[in-house]
């Protein structure tokens, strides 16, 4: 019981002092977000920069958005995961994202993802609600939309 406590504080904690908050310019993508079934929004943005190796880096994710505790403090979890790594990479924390809110509560999924999720594994009770699941998981789908977007927009900016 402990443990979710500490999970529920990681929460509220990021629902209450949100990291990343606040659509900054420049952009590539910007993307819409609703979840019908509760009311959640987000607009995310993304801005993406080119490394010495040629990969796209998420140089800036900026949101705003509004709902419950879980699609807040979701986002705020995704940016401080996402920030300055690779699109690729941060495509891929996502999917580890996505196999903890499957693991319908399985504590030996959160334990095995925690290094990789850092505070996000705090979402892993989430995934014992199908329900919810939806609300921690609207901001990565946003992301996943706006990197793709931004992959396929030419250098002016305008999509292809």
């Amino acid at each position: 019981m402990q443990l979710q406590s500490m999970y529920q504080d990681i929460i509220l904690d990021h629902y209450r002092n949100p990291h990343g908050r606040g659509l900054r310019d420049p952009f590539e993508a910007e993307v819409h977000h609703v979840n019908p079934t509760c009311g959640d929004e987000v607009t995310l943005r993304v801005h993406l920069e080119t490394d010495a190796a040629g990969e796209s880096i998420l140089s800036d994710v900026s949101y705003e958005g509004m709902g419950c505790s879980i699609s807040q403090a979701s986002v705020s979890a995704m940016y401080d995961l996402v920030l300055g790594r690779s699109v690729t990479d941060a495509l891929q924390t996502g999917e580890q994202f996505m196999t903890l809110m499957q693991s319908k509560g399985d504590a030996a999924v959160a334990e095995q993802l925690e290094d990789e999720l850092e505070d996000a594994v705090a979402f892993a009770g989430v995934s014992k609600y199908p329900a919810r699941v939806k609300c921690a998981l609207m901001s990565w789908m946003a992301l996943k939309d706006a990197s793709a977007r931004a992959l396929s927009a030419t250098p002016t900016g305008e999509t292809a």
